[in-house]
């Protein structure tokens, strides 16, 4: 049995994983949907005074209690909390797993590395409303995008404009990347990025890294959920590519 940690992205808590993590369990697994401070259920926690340092140590929290063992999957902005959570707790994480997201470098802020995203130019009493729509690119069904609506809450702006500390410690972890071909990323993408030889960009191609592609959009929880959790369950076993295999 594998532990799984589901951190969500903008807007989202616990519930986005709901089918994933019922797949994984019905597969004898134990898979925990994490709601971070102010988002959800939890957005009753005065959302417009928390930042990413709380999501961080919310993160990190559960890590202490779930690990040793556990396999912290993170979806888009998760990353953030969920990686400098590893990096404090290295010996807690067996694996971490990015879907359809990269890694940040030390004292980098989501608009910093997502300038083209615009978050800030939408934000309203300290949180950045829920977008009006998901493109049809990302394949949510249409009962998916109305429990998005009906679920999603705003993002508190700090979690998104504060800095990441990392010290290292997470970069000698195992790692998997989950690429969703819609949203554009990719195999060939990341080997471009490995091949500016950019420092940032060195761990793609290092041992102990795999990667896997799934033909959907940017939210594979609510368009893939079935095939999102057999990559995870492949992913905590080690299996997947290497940056360069074919």
């Amino acid at each position: 049995m594998t532990t799984f940690l589901l951190v969500p992205g903008l807007f989202m808590g616990g519930w986005a994983w709901e089918a994933v993590t019922a797949e994984l369990t019905a597969q004898g697994h134990r898979a925990l949907g994490v709601t971070l401070p102010g988002m959800a259920e939890r957005a009753g926690e005065d959302p417009a005074g928390v930042g990413l340092g709380e999501h961080t140590d919310a993160v990190t929290a559960l890590l202490d209690s779930e690990g040793p063992g556990v396999v912290l999957v993170a979806h888009s902005y998760g990353i953030f909390p969920a990686l400098a959570a590893a990096d404090r707790r290295p010996g807690q994480v067996a694996r971490v797993v990015f879907v359809d997201t990269g890694f940040p470098e030390p004292g980098e802020s989501v608009v910093a590395q997502m300038p083209q995203l615009g978050l800030l130019d939408r934000v309203l009493g300290g949180v950045i409303p829920v977008p009006e729509e998901i493109p049809a690119v990302h394949a949510v069904p249409p009962a998916e995008l109305e429990r998005y609506h009906r679920l999603a809450t705003p993002q508190p702006v700090r979690t998104v404009t504060e800095p990441i500390e990392l010290t290292g410690a997470w970069l000698k972890l195992p790692t998997t990347g989950v690429f969703c071909l819609a949203n554009g990323l990719s195999l060939e993408f990341a080997r471009t990025l490995h091949g500016t030889g950019l420092p940032r960009f060195a761990k793609l191609a290092e041992p102990g890294v795999t990667f896997f592609e799934l033909a959907t959009g940017h939210y594979p929880m609510l368009s893939a959920p079935v095939e999102l959790a057999g990559v995870l369950v492949r992913a905590a076993a080690g299996e997947g590519v290497g940056l360069y295999e074919d």
